[in-house]
């Protein structure tokens, strides 16, 4: 396993086109959620974060260039703020939170899949059960499930957006080789800091 602290596009660089099997990549949907923590809503119970500006924009095409040159399949959430970049796929994929509130009850990931669309259910509560680290973390079974379904023993997995880590967890459960980055150095921190306490509980047993 390989996670660095550094920019996305430096980490492709380095590596030849079609390295990676499979690319999981959760970017910026360039909605500005982080504006959320001005006016937060009390009845939501909203977790206070540090203001940053990470979400302001969607990668653009050099970001998407990259990122097709170096791995054969990619899941992208998000991906429906982004169509400008991604040509039109069947398999969109789906986390449906199972409850309503005044968030987005599911959230969309692109796929360069041919399959039928699929979704995976986990309520928001289950999810988030023992916390958050980034405002837009997603669940380790999410990405159990996408590997699961999407992924084959000796798979390269890559990551351009760590965030929380929740992948790295994932890929380290059940194997897989994964390279990600992450370029906020707090975010990559408390990342690292998440997987190392997983791997400590999981000696355990």
């Amino acid at each position: 396993m390989n996670i660095t602290n550094e920019d996305n596009m430096e980490l492709m660089s380095r590596y030849e086109d079609n390295y990676f099997d499979l690319a999981i990549v959760d970017p910026p949907y360039g909605i500005d959620w982080m504006k959320q923590i001005e006016n937060p809503n009390t009845k939501a119970n909203w977790k206070s974060y540090e203001k940053k500006d990470w979400d302001k924009t969607i990668p653009q095409k050099d970001y998407f260039d990259e990122l097709f040159r170096v791995s054969k399949n990619q899941i992208v959430w998000g991906g429906n703020y982004m169509t400008e970049h991604l040509l039109p796929k069947p398999c969109w994929l789906i986390w449906d939170k199972m409850q309503e509130f005044t968030g987005a009850v599911f959230e969309m990931a692109w796929t360069s899949f041919k399959s039928p669309a699929k979704a995976f259910r986990m309520s928001r509560v289950q999810a988030y059960a023992k916390g958050k680290i980034h405002p837009t973390q997603k669940p380790v079974k999410l990405y159990e499930w996408l590997l699961m379904n999407y992924a084959k023993e000796g798979d390269k997995i890559l990551d351009t957006h760590l965030g929380s880590g929740s992948i790295a967890i994932a890929c380290h459960n059940l194997k897989y080789d994964l390279t990600a980055c992450e370029l906020d150095k707090y975010y990559y921190e408390a990342s690292i800091k998440r997987l190392n306490q997983h791997k400590q509980q999981t000696q355990l047993f």
